[in-house]
């Protein structure tokens, strides 16, 4: 996924931008809702984590106006404001998590996983392909029974497919999931990764729509 990160406090921010890249998603990292407004302008975001405390407003107007604009992307809520009060407010303007401050890393991965899970429909983090088990939870894959490592970057690639069965994505797309703003992209970056998936889970789960992009292949 793309995720937008949206928090002031640098040392906070780094340990969740470093988690999310190493579960490889691309990140974003905004300490300002202007400079967040900017961001959501020039790229698709899969998901928003949300400081609620920011130096030039509340996230809690910011996610407001993302509602009533339409923009139905999955938003996470990040904030030491631990009142029940605070957490129906929350979720009453559209958030859909809300995580207190500290928190585990590890948890924040899992409710990262589940509410894009549930935004593309599918809460069941069992799928099955073919010989393949997806397991969206636990980011694996096995291959009639036996485990097939991916790398983060990789993972990242195949859950875009498994996410939206049948559907092309371009190569643009692509890129747009797997790299941030600062990252150079190789020309070739996407059909390398696409190589590779298909040496690892078969040569024809990944589909080539020539002129298009790609699809996974129906089992």
């Amino acid at each position: 996924m793309r995720i937008l990160l949206i928090e002031d406090d640098t040392a906070l921010g780094a340990a969740v931008r470093d988690q999310i890249v190493a579960d490889g998603h691309s990140v974003d990292w905004a300490t300002r809702l202007d400079a967040a407004r900017d961001h959501l302008g020039l790229a698709p975001y899969e998901l928003v984590l949300l400081d609620l405390m920011l130096p030039d407003g509340r996230g809690l107007d910011f996610l407001r106006a993302l509602r009533k604009a339409g923009d139905t992307t999955p938003v996470v809520i990040l904030t030491a404001l631990d009142q029940i009060s605070d957490r129906i407010a929350g979720l009453n303007a559209g958030a859909d998590d809300y995580l207190v401050k500290p928190f585990d890393l590890s948890e924040l991965s899992a409710r990262v996983g589940a509410v894009s899970r549930r935004y593309h429909g599918n809460p069941n983090p069992l799928v099955r392909i073919g010989d393949l088990t997806v397991d969206l939870a636990a980011r694996s894959v096995r291959r009639a029974g036996v485990d097939v490592p991916l790398t983060a970057r990789e993972w990242s690639l195949f859950e875009a497919f498994v996410q939206r069965k049948g559907a092309i994505l371009s190569k643009a797309q692509l890129e747009e999931r797997l790299y941030s703003f600062e990252q150079e992209v190789d020309s070739n970056a996407i059909e390398a990764h696409v190589s590779r998936l298909r040496k690892k889970l078969g040569a024809d789960v990944l589909e080539t729509v020539r002129g298009l992009g790609y699809r996974l292949a129906s089992p």
